[in-house]
């Protein structure tokens, strides 16, 4: 069975397709700059490269060229639309309305659009695209796997805010958490490597890159995770500052006579790594620029962003009364063994020590502690798509029981 993975952004759309008999992927493609000019469709297969550039007006635009793509007599990958048995499409919201991935109906479409209000920015786009699939795939099964679901078991204690209680009840505000597919497939993975069953381990996943996220996950459970009601909690980012004091906001938007906007746009857009470093969102080229350039500002960028995780690891280990283990993942967790090497230092006293030597990887599962760490130090590539699939198949299986 071959599955099609949809990840639908507002200008963007990335996509695969998966032969779930052996979790292959067939084909991976990008559409860029939809609806904007240069717009174009990249897709690769068997390790070549394809690119079309042609005007795409919208998300349905999109999907044909995809659907035209993966049919293509040169560069495509299957011979008939009817080769695709579904479509599994990531939804970034599902408050608390959707706990697990679901069957695409009318009736989950009135929910998602429900959830737009918690994700003003992801969930339309991620409706646009279904809508587009819908209509050039109707004869297609969809499923809706969404990205806090995984976080969905956290107690009451966790994810509820100090706040008055009916700004809960009423507007739906408390922690949900992202990143949930990354940190359920990696520590998945982990359990594996180290050969343990899941439901008896005590795990940190970090999902470092551009947006970054902790989670603490006990017996196979997220019970934790640095991300809230919305992705600008946690720990410092590429461009978000993470978790601040909240009376900041009021005080600048006062001394700077900010609009409610502006002051946001100062949080998600122009703090964190970028805010700090003055250079780039970019980790790598902060890391160069403290490196080789000896920038202060960029260093100090890094060892914030380092200091935030440990700290996170640190509070997650007295959360969840222990860790056995500690897994890296995204972008910059699984490329950037320097940043690694920072994080884990001083964590001794977990029982958590990093051999430098096995540390130096990239672009591979690794075990990277010391062989008399008690905590296992791993670096686990992250595959959100192939979670998207698997949910998308075990809803299939169970919808045709």
């Amino acid at each position: 069975m071959k599955v099609l993975v949809i990840n639908c952004g507002s200008s963007s759309l990335k996509y695969r397709l998966i032969n779930m008999d052996n979790d292959e992927s067939l084909a991976q493609g990008l559409v860029e700059r939809i609806a904007l000019d240069g717009s174009s469709l990249t897709q690769s297969v068997n390790g070549k490269q394809y690119i079309i550039k042609e005007l795409i007006k919208d998300h349905k635009d999109a999907i044909r060229l995809i659907i035209e793509a993966l049919l293509d007599v040169k560069y495509g990958i299957i011979k008939d639309l009817s080769e695709i048995s579904a479509v599994g499409h990531r939804v970034v919201h599902g408050g608390e309305k959707y706990a697990k991935s679901v069957i695409i109906n009318e009736e989950v479409m009135k929910g998602l659009e429900e959830c737009v209000k918690l994700a003003p920015l992801h969930n339309p786009a991620n409706m646009d695209g279904i809508n587009a699939c819908s209509i050039l795939m109707p004869d297609t099964t969809m499923a809706a796997v969404f990205d806090t679901a995984f976080h969905q078991t956290m107690p009451e204690f966790a994810y509820i805010y100090p706040l008055p209680y009916k700004l809960y009840t009423e507007l739906g505000i408390r922690k949900y958490g992202f990143h949930g597919m990354s940190h359920e497939f990696v520590s998945a993975r982990a359990a594996e490597i180290m050969g343990k069953d899941i439901k008896k381990l005590k795990l940190i996943t970090c999902h470092l890159g551009n947006g970054a996220s902790i989670c603490a996950i006990k017996n196979g459970e997220s019970v934790e995770t640095s991300m809230g009601f919305t992705p600008l909690e946690g720990v410092a980012m590429g461009t978000r500052c993470g978790s601040i004091d909240p009376a900041i906001l009021t005080y600048i938007m006062k001394e700077l006579n900010l609009t409610i906007e502006q002051a946001s746009d100062i949080m998600n857009r122009k703090s964190g790594i970028l805010g700090v470093s003055g250079v780039s969102s970019d980790f790598r080229d902060v890391e160069v620029a403290a490196m080789k350039d000896k920038n202060k500002r960029a260093q100090l960028a890094i060892d914030i962003f380092c200091y935030k995780v440990k700290t996170f690891i640190g509070a997650y280990s007295a959360a969840m009364g222990g860790v056995d283990g500690i897994i890296f993942t995204a972008g910059l967790g699984e490329n950037s063994p320097r940043t690694r090497a920072k994080i884990c230092n001083g964590l001794g006293f977990l029982g958590a020590f990093i051999d430098n030597i096995k540390n130096n990887v990239t672009g591979k599962d690794a075990e990277i502690s010391t062989d008399n760490s008690r905590i296992k130090i791993l670096v686990i590539q992250t595959n959100e798509e192939l979670v998207i699939a698997r949910d998308t198949i075990k809803l299939i299986n169970k919808n045709y029981c």
